[in-house]
């Protein structure tokens, strides 16, 4: 099974849908740097782990496209201080 989670780069944004809603973050790029400006979870997928997922999926695509992330929104630094595998950054 494939993941949900997709780049939509028209919107400069990473998504993860979960039933009817979508967990997103809204990203800078440039040649070597992956900003995470905004992570947002709708109401109803608060709580649920969906951002979570959304950011393990963005990590490991900055990984595969060795990309630095620089977390701007709070919930992103924070849970990359607390997840992020050694290697990651």
């Amino acid at each position: 099974m494939t993941s949900p989670f997709t780049d939509n780069t028209a919107k400069g944004r990473f998504e993860y849908p979960v039933g009817g809603n979508t967990v997103f973050a809204n990203y800078r790029r440039d040649s070597s740097t992956l900003y995470i400006d905004y992570v947002e979870a709708p109401r109803e997928l608060r709580g649920t782990g969906a951002a979570g997922k959304l950011m393990r999926n963005i990590l490991e695509f900055a990984q595969k496209e060795r990309l630095k992330v620089v977390p701007i929104c709070s919930y992103a630094a924070l849970w990359i201080s607390r997840n992020a595998r050694n290697g990651i950054s």
